[in-house]
Order: C-alpha cells, then sequence, then structure tokens
C-alpha cells in the first residue's frame, strides 16, 4: 500500500489527458474542438431533444464540486493510533468528498472493495455543508415554483428537494468512489425504499448498467413492529455494482451445515458423500428418450414431455462408474450420484439475504454492546451483513476495503474479524465525519463527543480483544495480521 499523496487529484485534467491520447485530431491549441469530437464518434451520438436521460435540481453543480480542487491536507494523528508505522489499516476523520479528494492520487484503481451505509433520506430537510445544497425558498424559485417569495403553485415540489439534496450529495461521492476501485473492483450500498429507484439511476449513470450486479433485499428485522403505521418494513436494499461485470469474479459462499447434511455416503462409495440429482431434463431430445432397467427388473421412462440428460450410451458408462443410483432398496426411480469432492467448493450467492446469514439490527446493537455497555450508536450494521459483502466481492489476501460512511466503524470491525479468522491480510480506509452526538445522549455522557470518536474507539477494542484473545489461545502476535491503523484528521492547509 502506498503512502497517502496529500495533493488533490485534478481529474479535469486527468480527463483531458485521457481524450489527447485517445482523440488528438480533436485538440486545437491545447483545446478540445466539441465539433470534431462529435464528428468522430457521429454514429454513437444521440439527438438531444430525443433520450432517455435522468436529471435533478443540482445535477451542474454537483458536477463542478467534482471538478474543484480541495484546499485541504491530512494531519496525522500518532496519539490516536495503534502501531503508526507499521500499519496500512487507515481512519481519517474529516468531510468525505474532501478526504475522497485527497486520498485519489495514492488510492486510484487499488481498493477492491466499497461498503457504504450513507444516511437515508427520511424526507425531512437533508443537510449537508456542500456548497450546492438549497435552502427551500431558493430550490421553488429556481424550478420556477415561486418568485419573490411567492408561491406560484398550489401544491409545490416540497419533496422534489429533499431528492435533489440528496442526489447531488450522492453523485459526487459515487462519482469519485468508482475512480477507487479495481477493475475486477465492487461497490456495495444499503439503501430504504426512499431513495433506492433513484440512487439505482445515479449508479446506472456513473457505473454504467451493464455493470450492475444485482439488488439484494437484506431481511434487517425478525418480524413485524406491531406499532408501525401501515405496513412495517422488515427489510432494507443493498445496490450492488461491478467497476467492470466482465472482469469480476463472484466469490462463492460457504455451505451451511443444513447443506452440507445433504451429502451422504449410503453406500460407502469411496469418492465419499454423494447426493441424487434428477436423470431427467425438461427439455425433449428423442436421443434421450429410452427406457431403463433397475437391478430388481423393474423398467423406467423419462416423465411425460421430458427425456433423461443423458443418451443411452452416457448412461451405460455412469451406471459401470457407479454413479447411478437406484434408491436405498434398488428399486426407485434413476438419479445421479453427485460427490461433494467433485462440486463447486460454494455456492453461488442469490438476492435473498436472510438474518440468519447476514445478520439484522437486534445482532447488530448486541455486537456493540459487547463492545460499549451503554447504548451509543442507534443504527449499526451487523458483521454478518459485512462480511457477506467481502465473501461476494471476493475480496481475499491483502486487498483494500473502502468506507466512506464509517458510522460506527462495523465495516472496520468486519475486515479485522475476517482476517482473524482466515488468516488474511486485507486493510481498510474509514472516513467518518466528526458529526457531534446528541446533547444529553448516552454516548456524550460516556465521553464520547462524535460519532468519529466512537468508530475509532471501536477500532481499539477489537485490536484490543483480538490481541487478548490471541495471547489466551498462544498465538504468535507477529504473525502477517495488521492490528492497527493510522488516524488522520481533515485540516485547512497551510
Amino acid at each position: 500500500m502506498s503512502k497517502i499523496n496529500k495533493k488533490s487529484f485534478d481529474l479535469v485534467e486527468e480527463h483531458q489527458e485521457w481524450l489527447k491520447e485517445k482523440f488528438p485530431s480533436c485538440f486545437v491549441e491545447g483545446k478540445l474542438d466539441f465539433e470534431k469530437l462529435k464528428q468522430l464518434v457521429s454514429d454513437i451520438s444521440i439527438d438531444r431533444n430525443e433520450h432517455y436521460s435522468f436529471s435533478w435540481m443540482g445535477r451542474n453543480e454537483s458536477i463542478k464540486k467534482i471538478q474543484n480542487k480541495t484546499t485541504g491536507t491530512l494531519i496525522s494523528q500518532n496519539n490516536e493510533s495503534i502501531n503508526f508505522d507499521d500499519t496500512e489499516n487507515i481512519f481519517v476523520e474529516g468531510e468525505n468528498l474532501e478526504v475522497l479528494k485527497l486520498l485519489q492520487k495514492s488510492y486510484s484503481g487499488k481498493v477492491k472493495m466499497i461498503y457504504i451505509d450513507p444516511p437515508y433520506n427520511t424526507g425531512h430537510d437533508f443537510i449537508y455543508k456542500d456548497d450546492f445544497s438549497n435552502s427551500l425558498e431558493s430550490y421553488l424559485e429556481q424550478t420556477e415554483q415561486s418568485k419573490k417569495g411567492l408561491k406560484l403553485t398550489s401544491n409545490p415540489e416540497t419533496s422534489g428537494r429533499f431528492h435533489s439534496d440528496w442526489m447531488s450529495f450522492m453523485y459526487s461521492r459515487l462519482f469519485l468512489a468508482r475512480i477507487f476501485l479495481k477493475d475486477d473492483g465492487i461497490i456495495f450500498v444499503s439503501i430504504d425504499d426512499n431513495e433506492v429507484n433513484n440512487l439505482r439511476n445515479l449508479m446506472n449513470e456513473i457505473f454504467g448498467e451493464e455493470n450492475f450486479l444485482a439488488c439484494s433485499t437484506w431481511q434487517k428485522k425478525y418480524g413485524a413492529a406491531n406499532d408501525a403505521k401501515g405496513i412495517s418494513t422488515t427489510h432494507e436494499y443493498v445496490l450492488i455494482f461491478a467497476k467492470n461485470s466482465n472482469v469480476w469474479i463472484p466469490g462463492l459462499l460457504d455451505r451451511t451445515d443444513e447443506q452440507l447434511t445433504a451429502f451422504k455416503n449410503s453406500d460407502s462409495d469411496l469418492r465419499g458423500p454423494w447426493r441424487a440429482s434428477d436423470l431427467s431434463a425438461r427439455t425433449y431430445s428423442s436421443k434421450c428418450d429410452y427406457e431403463i432397467i433397475g437391478p430388481t427388473g423393474k423398467k423406467f421412462r423419462p416423465p411425460p414431455s421430458r427425456s433423461w440428460i443423458v443418451n443411452k450410451s452416457k448412461f451405460q458408462e455412469l451406471l459401470h462408474d457407479n454413479r447411478i443410483t437406484f434408491g436405498k432398496d434398488n428399486d426407485s426411480r434413476p438419479m445421479t450420484k453427485n460427490f461433494l469432492n467433485e462440486v463447486r467448493q460454494g455456492i453461488t450467492p442469490d438476492t435473498w439475504w436472510k438474518r440468519e446469514k447476514a445478520g439484522d439490527n437486534k445482532e447488530a446493537r448486541y455486537e456493540l454492546k459487547k463492545i460499549f455497555p451503554e447504548n451509543i450508536f442507534d443504527t449499526p450494521k451487523p458483521i454478518k451483513l459485512i462480511n457477506l459483502c467481502i465473501k461476494i466481492a471476493n475480496c481475499i489476501h491483502d486487498d483494500i476495503i473502502l468506507d466512506f460512511f464509517a458510522g460506527s466503524g462495523s465495516t472496520a470491525h468486519a475486515t479485522l474479524a475476517a482476517n482473524n479468522n482466515d488468516g488474511g491480510s486485507r486493510k481498510f480506509i474509514c472516513v467518518q465525519i466528526p458529526e457531534k452526538c446528541p446533547d444529553n445522549s448516552t454516548a456524550q455522557k460516556e465521553g464520547f463527543n462524535t460519532i468519529s470518536d466512537i468508530c475509532k474507539e471501536r477500532i481499539r477494542r477489537v485490536i484490543k480483544k483480538i490481541k487478548d484473545e490471541q495471547k489466551q489461545n498462544k498465538i504468535d502476535s507477529k504473525s502477517n495480521q495488521d492490528l492497527g491503523f493510522k488516524v488522520f484528521k481533515l485540516a485547512k492547509s497551510n
């Protein structure tokens, strides 16, 4: 992992250099001639007046925000870190848009997985210190719903302002996030019903529709809340996009104990446990429609409108190799024997993330309570959820995991736990704005002034717990596991 370059990345310059390399004839005296560029790509150009588009109030300003250089710098905090000189794990306290700009030169194209749990849009004023955030009055005026404070519509689109602010906020950060990903990198974004459609559109534009992988449904609660108004919400979503879906290779998930028990070895086959699978196929083939005579003389044909999955010659090969079973009494329909040691060493991920495999809100709070006895953070994500993402992302060896909405530190915790379980050396980069904890809250009473304070202390306590366990189990603490983290704070540059 390279050292942090504290100078901001110039996106405009980077894009111009790319265009010069690809289309040198389109530059006149160092300036891009758009008309020449349009001529070169005319077969893929579209009529501005007739095409699908996705836009919102503040879009142009959010793009300008991406292009603006940051004037900030990162100041190391050795006294808040653990093993500062040797660790490659990083925690940055600061506004994430500025921090992402500062981290680009060091980590562009090097991150294998991004997981973020951004603030959800709850329908109230979306407050964030981006320059392009609009007040209600300016939004109504700019969308011509009012003039000089006078409302021009009987039902002004106040909720649209909330969507626009949130989308502008997310667009710039997601745009920068893509730059960090390796070619086989992948991003997971947690979201609820309020903005899942808009988020999908934003990510389609930034990552490309062809790189959409899934919209997984996570079961965040065990059951319905009886005090809910209308219909109780027991799920959230996780949108998943790849940097390049043609390059990314999905990780396989471990089989559960229940799935493993399906493989048995009732006939003591030397090849080990197996399970029976249907020998018939849905599609009909006359070559595979023949009679099979079982060991007891019983005759079998494929079910109506179906055929066997193999022709007669291949069936005889399988039978001779003891890969066909007729059941315990040799009198049942023929089936194939699929051996555990010959099937894929894992199962393909799906989009239904049950609480048993991805955890839930209750489990997440319990995990945090084991670290902080007092309830100091209301909405942590469970370690199982992040670990599921790590497995699906195929995040192994010394891959880097980025979370720029770190919150209570679930991603850092999950990374450290994953390394401790399998001996990996994955690295985390976490970014959290120093958002103040509510006045008179439990967190404040426990001495935590900001959310970032909670996150840093959680990482420290997780590291201590792992070290204590290793010491107790007499495990060599000098293994390749990185049990430290560097702390930086965003500050104004001199």
